[in-house]
């Protein structure tokens, strides 16, 4: 190599070195590209079915449970995907409307009538990833747990106010399948009355269905011929009480407020809010706490009251109301406390004895003060 060469090559590697301690003093040095962290794939929505055994605008039952869905959409936005199918029988339509939801991605399913209870044990082995909760039934599976409202406490509040009201001191109640639940809610609306008026007395009149308007209307209509002036039921339409509007006697809204349908017969709607437990079930889905078991909430946890309760109820009556509300959210107040006597004259009750849940959830006898006899009963 000639000393040319070797000059130039001693140069040009001079020149090479100035140029790179110029770029690192004007902050110019050339550092790989920044790679942006992966974001994280969106978690996909929890898909939510309810099955209805009423249409979603029969104004009651169904109307409820729909608000409660409602309640999950508006507290989880798009972290879940609500549906519905209403309208389903209480029969083997119900297990394949839940076979159905199952089988269309639906990882917590709500069956909301007591005739589901069977149709959903059956479907719930064959889909054990799927959380099915079934409304006013006392099975459960794995995979599979029970919820109910208080309804009893509702019905004695509309008790209350119906043996302040009634003038013929005859109160009725349009019954729709006699099963625990359903008797329960009469005794408990005619020990209300009686606790302010023991002259009363409560008629039935049972239809053998949840929703069917025209009996409904047909069984308010006897009862009213027969002399009752105050109406309850445990049926899931407003034409309990669009009959009184017409007949010119009072009665009251169930499940849902339904002052609207009979303004001038409306004395008070014993409602029911499941939007509470609906949006802590769906938290515990999407938690991962959800776990088997039973779940039965009243006053005390918001989801029942009365509401809405007519201007012209005494003011001692609303205070009443008043002050049960407050007993049993405080545990303070008992409805189911003895001394009860059945319709046979025997104590089911006795002095300070207060029923457990197991004792509530089998009722199947009429308290003292209720005519007739229990369709199949003894």
């Amino acid at each position: 190599m000639t000393d040319l060469t070797q000059r130039r090559l001693f140069q040009a590697a001079a020149i090479s070195a100035i140029t790179a301690a110029a770029l690192v003093g004007c902050g110019k040095k050339e550092e790989p590209a920044a790679t942006a962290p992966a974001a994280a794939p969106k978690a996909a929505p929890l898909k939510i079915a309810f099955a209805y055994v009423g249409p979603v605008g029969d104004g009651g039952w169904t109307f409820a449970h729909d608000n409660g869905r409602k309640a999950i959409e508006k507290e989880f936005g798009d972290k879940v995907v609500t549906s519905f199918v209403e309208k389903v029988p209480e029969s083997a339509d119900a297990e394949r409307v839940i076979r159905d939801m199952a089988g269309e991605g639906n990882t917590l399913i709500f069956g909301t009538t007591f005739g589901y209870m069977e149709p959903m044990l059956k479907v719930a082995p064959d889909f054990k990833n799927v959380k099915f909760e079934h409304a006013t039934g006392y099975k459960t599976a794995e995979n599979m747990r029970t919820y109910d409202s208080r309804t009893y406490e509702g019905a004695y509040m509309a008790g209350v106010i119906a043996g302040k009201m009634t003038k013929s001191n005859t109160l009725g109640v349009v019954g729709s399948i006699p099963i625990p639940e359903v008797i329960r809610n009469i005794n408990s609306f005619t020990l209300g009355a009686q606790s302010v008026n023991p002259k009363v007395k409560t008629r039935v009149v049972w239809v053998g269905e949840w929703f069917n308007p025209p009996k409904e209307t047909e069984a308010a209509t006897a009862l009213i011929n027969g002399g009752a002036d105050v109406l309850m039921q445990n049926t899931d339409s407003s034409a309990v009480l669009q009959t009184a509007e017409k007949m010119g006697k009072r009665a009251f809204g169930w499940d849902s407020d339904m002052t609207a349908y009979g303004p001038k017969a409306h004395l008070g709607s014993a409602i029911i809010n499941w939007g509470p437990y609906y949006v802590k079930a769906t938290r515990d889905a999407l938690e991962g706490k959800w776990a088997t078991g039973q779940a039965w909430w009243g006053v005390k946890e918001g989801a029942i009251d009365m509401v809405s309760i007519a201007a012209d109820v005494p003011e001692d009556s609303k205070k009443k109301i008043d002050e049960i509300k407050a007993g049993l959210k405080a545990g303070s107040f008992v409805i189911w406390k003895g001394p009860i006597v059945g319709q046979d004259g025997k104590d089911v009750l006795k002095k300070d004895e207060v029923a457990d849940d197991k004792f509530l959830g089998g009722v199947n006898f009429y308290v003292k003060g209720v005519e007739g006899k229990i369709p199949g009963g003894k």
